[in-house]
């Protein structure tokens, strides 16, 4: 019964994504395979992740767990459902200060399970006029500690127009979710010059970018 109940609940939230965005997936630099990967993505609201998930296949889905903050996942029932058993994430706790687990670890633990995992390396929602907020070390740490695995650049625009912060009521408009060239951290790249690269890849899907 629980797993049809998890099943349901992640049709139900695949099928409401797609209603309030039209969301589109747009892979202009990678085609949609099995491939063990990590996606790294712009972060401007908690249905991040839902799109990317959304917009891939029901194979890459199951594979495919977000990385996520556990002080926000964590607070409710209603979160816990949907953050641990529909999407099977990788918890972070985000304050170095109660942190049991190693951040890294975890997301390792995730990718030698055969997970790919999707993350999110400004560390938190961007609310300012900015295009992005400056990385985390994180994405360096994790490419480093698998130089194996590619990374993916993946741009969502609009979402944060869907549900604005601090918003109940989602605005019904199209989102888009475009895939980048895959990269891979070089071999003694700096952590400067490897996320500044990184931060470059990401920005360069942005529509803003490619108007110009």
């Amino acid at each position: 019964m629980r797993g049809a109940a998890i099943g349901l609940a992640g049709t139900l939230i695949l099928l409401l994504a797609r209603f309030l965005t039209a969301v589109r997936g747009q892979w202009d630099g990678v085609a949609p395979t099995d491939e063990q990967r990590i996606y790294y993505a712009n972060h401007a609201s908690h249905g991040d992740f839902v799109l990317i998930w959304t917009v891939l296949s029901r194979r890459m889905r199951r594979a495919t767990r977000p990385v996520a903050a556990s002080d926000y996942w964590l607070k409710s029932r209603l979160r816990r459902f949907i953050g641990c058993d529909v999407f099977n994430a990788v918890l972070i706790d985000r304050e170095r200060a109660s942190r049991a687990n190693d951040p890294i670890a975890l997301m390792t633990d995730a990718l030698d399970a055969g997970s790919s995992l999707i993350v999110f390396p400004e560390g938190t929602r961007n609310g300012t006029a900015a295009p992005l907020l400056p990385f985390k070390s994180g994405l360096f740490h994790l490419a480093r500690a698998r130089p194996n695995i590619v990374l993916v650049p993946v741009w969502i625009d609009n979402l944060n127009r869907v549900m604005p912060k601090g918003e109940f009521v989602p605005i019904p408009l199209i989102c888009t979710v475009t895939f980048g060239s895959a990269l891979h951290i070089a071999g003694g790249e700096t952590k400067k010059d490897f996320l500044a690269r990184a931060e470059a890849a990401l920005l360069a899907l942005s529509p803003k970018a490619n108007a110009r």
